[in-house]
């Protein structure tokens, strides 16, 4: 099966997601079925499902968790969690490629202005949060003290990440240095 972004797999996971989003903006989130959006893409909704487990991880999915993971667990462990936490977000960002700006930016319009896809990306967060506490508990860090740092680092991505998605002309890795800068209190 030919895995590569570039290749057949990677062509027929992009299609199934600009109809989507096409559909979705059209149409509205809700309104749109799994059906109509593998009708557009020339697909079938088994293909549809061998590419996206669900509707909803069009717009939410987060394959970032294990490199958010390994990078803060390569921060000392002398670092306050929240500084960790930080720290660690930042090393991970700078790692990850910049991804397309517009397919991003229309993806978190649609999830923020869709409860439930807000609720989706709440799941997310705690998916991600636990991952981080795990991670911060693990190296030492007080379990309440490691709860408060994943949680404040998650909600202000989260914050400038909806803030960004309504912003045309606004970089996103601008956005993102900017959250983690107000986290470490530089602005």
């Amino acid at each position: 099966m030919d895995s590569e972004p570039g290749g057949r797999r990677g062509r027929t996971r992009m299609l199934l997601l600009e109809c989507a989003l096409d559909l979705f903006e059209r149409q509205g989130y809700e309104r749109t079925t799994v059906g109509q959006i593998a009708a557009t893409a020339g697909v079938t909704e088994m293909t549809f499902f061998r590419h996206f487990a669900a509707k909803d991880r069009l717009v939410v999915e987060d394959p970032y968790d294990p490199v958010i993971a390994g990078a803060v667990a390569a921060q000392p462990r002398t670092m306050a969690p929240l500084a960790r936490a930080v720290a660690g977000l930042r090393a991970a960002w700078g790692r990850l490629p910049e991804p397309e700006s517009t397919t991003v930016r229309r993806r978190v319009r649609i999830a923020a202005a869709t409860p439930p896809l807000r609720a989706a990306i709440s799941a997310n967060n705690a998916a991600t949060e636990q991952i981080l506490v795990d991670q911060l508990v693990a190296d030492g860090a007080d379990p309440g003290s490691a709860r408060v740092a994943a949680a404040a680092v998650l909600a202000g991505i989260t914050a400038a990440l909806l803030d960004w998605s309504q912003r045309d002309g606004v970089a996103l890795t601008d956005v993102v240095s900017a959250a983690l800068d107000t986290l470490e209190g530089r602005r």
